[in-house]
């Protein structure tokens, strides 16, 4: 009796192929190709060593909505934020424009 690695596939006309047997490595990404120089960020007008960084909890008491509601909005890139291990750091001046943008005077 064979085994189903001697039989191989239908398909394959009973041969195995090459690259079905060996899993493709995955690639590498430099951090470099990543950074968008172009994206315009609340750090670019004052050095870093000025910038205050809020955490997502401290950014959810400022706006008085749900970290959830933060999370967010940095998934989706409304509200800028630096990954520092497995947490964020919104810088304090990107929630204020943020804010400001999205103020609308009613009625």
């Amino acid at each position: 009796m064979s085994t189903s690695k001697e039989r191989g596939s239908a398909r394959t006309g009973g041969k195995r192929s090459e690259a079905a047997t060996k899993p493709t490595p995955p690639q590498r990404v430099k951090k470099s190709d990543t950074a968008s120089s172009a994206r315009p960020t609340a750090v670019d007008d004052a050095g870093l060593s000025e910038v205050r960084f809020l955490t997502v909890a401290e950014v959810a008491s400022v706006m008085r909505v749900s970290k959830m509601t933060v999370y967010r909005l940095v998934h989706g890139g409304e509200l800028p934020a630096v990954r520092v291990g497995r947490s964020f750091r919104v810088p304090d001046q990107a929630v204020h424009d943020y804010l400001r943008a999205a103020y609308i005077e009613a009625g």
